[in-house]
């Protein structure tokens, strides 16, 4: 609330009201908190992890375009330990693409590898266009929305 300067009269009827700023989305507040850092785009590595070899290879471009990267860590297919029982596999599958989903809020754009999209990658771009999220592609082709 704004008080009267002393030996003011009132506001008068022309006075307007200073506009109130509406409430940042978590969103705006994290652009604003990288753009405060002074953080480097960051770009989100999406595509089907029989293509971990071009992931690593579009990592060293990006990261030497001046990039900050994130990817996928966790290469299923290969056999591990970790995911050998149906049961404890099917339950990571499922916190890895919700991790996956964090890595896409997080980052400025996401960057397609491969010649081959499968659902996991279909939903992954879906939900990055959902996002406002700019999409390239090293194969522009199988851009599903092309």
């Amino acid at each position: 609330m704004r008080c009267r300067a002393p030996g003011r009269a009132s506001w008068g009827a022309h006075h307007q009201e200073e506009p109130v700023p509406h409430p940042q989305t978590p969103e705006e507040t994290l652009v604003e908190a990288k753009k405060g850092l002074g953080l480097p785009r960051v770009v989100v590595i999406c595509g089907s992890t029989r293509f971990m070899a071009e992931m690593a290879e579009a990592d060293l471009r990006e990261t030497v375009a001046g990039r900050i990267v994130v990817k996928p860590g966790v290469d299923m297919k290969s056999p591990h330990a970790m995911w050998s029982d149906p049961a404890e596999a099917a339950a990571l599958k499922e916190r890895l693409d919700e991790l996956h989903q964090a890595k896409i809020r997080l980052a400025d754009e996401v960057l397609v590898v491969g010649d081959y999209i499968g659902d996991s990658t279909r939903a992954e771009i879906a939900y990055a266009r959902a996002l406002g999220k700019p999409v390239r592609f090293t194969h522009p082709e199988v851009d599903p929305d092309a």
